[in-house]
């Protein structure tokens, strides 16, 4: 997260850790996982309006962890979630249309979270925020 602290400071936009403590180690390539969680981080710094709220929290879940990337942005609707792991696929909408990217981080996200033998989705409202959920196996 410290490398979103001053795009953070600069939107007014809070940014919370919140690990559980005792989690249980996982098998995985710190590298790729990261750059899961920077993909995941930044969307949410470019969806969230000034003022808002971005929480991280990592979670045991028995034979897995947890982490969820949760913001207080403006959400995604329900047809546009079916796809939002998709290739080059952008979400069309009116209070999105000067961000721009190339359609590929959460596809790659998807990718790398599947190779670690997990899971990843999404839970979203239009106009209040998203949330999104991926799982790495426990070792």
């Amino acid at each position: 997260l410290a490398i979103f602290k001053e795009n953070a400071k600069e939107k007014a936009i809070e940014l919370v850790k919140d690990f559980a403590p005792g989690l249980p180690p996982v098998e995985a390539d710190p590298d790729k996982i990261t750059q899961v969680i920077t993909n995941l981080v930044g969307n949410a710094m470019k969806f969230t309006t000034q003022g808002g709220k971005i929480t991280v929290s990592v979670s045991g879940t028995g034979d897995s962890i947890r982490v969820e990337v949760t913001d207080s942005g403006i959400g995604i609707s329900r047809q546009d979630l079916e796809k939002v792991f998709d290739k080059f696929y952008q979400v069309n909408r009116p209070a999105s249309e000067k961000i721009k990217g190339t359609g590929l981080g959460l596809p790659i996200s998807k990718g790398i979270v599947e190779k670690h033998g997990g899971k990843i989705w999404a839970e979203s409202e239009q106009g209040k925020g998203s949330k999104f959920i991926f799982t790495i196996p426990t070792i």
